[in-house]
């Protein structure tokens, strides 16, 4: 029996005919830089919420989209003779033998380490370093001569400002700009707090704004020193409100109240039910927020920044 699955030829193959400007697809053919980055980005949650759900079934396809999109900005480059799918897998191969010299020692994809040193025997905080190292070293590459190197380059300004706060905070406290423990942060959240409180006060609206966004950045570094993704801390919390919020809309619906008649003392009662029942499941072994299984992968497992 043949194998008839496609592969990447194939896929290279149909992006170019959907851009074809005769017989390609018009959808597809108006399309440009801008207009497909908004979904990248969805594409890219969306595979994070399968994982999360631990929707295995689902991933191939969600990996598919996301991974069209890079063909997409590949054919972009091919059309306006700038690099093509070949020129992003060579890049990306060659970035990661050079920042793996512990796995690659002569920064050749065939080159091995000795047998018998395995990765766990491999010091974790010495591949941090070297990883940080060879970052820093790219990073002065792609300055100009005019422009100052900084630890915060590279940054992608992009990102959600959750996450790009963490990463900020994770950047300067590598060279040293960081509290010595948790508790400093948790310091540093109390006197947030209370500037908040002062503006609220004084009636100054605006720098109350300002310090509730001091108060999220601190909360982050206190994430980061725990060793949690603040993204996925709010995440599951997200996901934890909903879950509960639903069970008070149908426990409501279910005594013939209407929401908004509810009144508040009813909707507390009901959400206290929702979080009795969570640790009665928890303590017998029963359901968990998938998403609490990860919180702390990306910071303690994945040492890119």
């Amino acid at each position: 029996m043949s194998d008839t699955r496609f592969d990447l030829d194939d896929l290279l193959t149909l992006m170019a005919v959907l851009r074809d400007p005769q017989q390609g697809c018009p959808w597809d053919v108006k399309q440009d830089w801008d207009s497909i980055v908004p979904h990248t980005l969805e594409e890219a949650y969306e595979v994070t919420d399968a994982i999360e759900r631990r929707a295995f079934d689902e991933l191939p396809g969600e990996l598919g989209d996301l991974l069209f999109q890079v063909v997409y900005y590949a054919q972009f480059g091919a059309e306006q003779g700038r690099f093509d799918f070949r020129d992003v897998i060579d890049v990306l191969v060659a970035k990661m033998l050079r920042r793996h010299p512990h796995v690659f020692p002569d920064g050749t994809l065939a080159s091995r380490r000795p047998p018998g040193v395995g990765a766990e025997e491999i010091e974790t905080r010495l591949v941090h370093s070297r990883w940080e190292h060879l970052k820093a070293d790219e990073r002065a590459e792609r300055a100009s001569d005019t422009e100052t190197v900084s630890v915060l380059d590279d940054v992608p300004r992009t990102l959600p400002a959750l996450t790009r706060a963490g990463k900020l905070s994770k950047r300067a406290a590598r060279v040293g700009f960081d509290w010595p423990d948790s508790r400093g942060v948790i310091a540093k959240i109390r006197e947030e707090l209370s500037e908040v409180e002062q503006a609220l006060d004084h009636g100054d609206h605006e720098h109350a704004v300002e310090e509730v966004g001091d108060l999220l950045f601190a909360v982050t570094n206190l994430a980061r020193t725990l060793k949690a993704d603040p993204e996925q801390c709010l995440r599951a919390t997200n996901a934890k409100f909903e879950r509960r919020f639903r069970h008070v809309e149908a426990a409501l619906v279910a005594e013939g109240v209407a929401l908004p008649d509810a009144g508040l003392a009813a909707m507390e009662h009901h959400w206290t039910d929702a979080k009795v029942r969570e640790r009665a499941d928890a303590t017998e072994g029963g359901p968990v927020e998938p998403s609490s299984r990860s919180l702390s992968s990306s910071v303690s497992g994945d040492h890119r920044p």
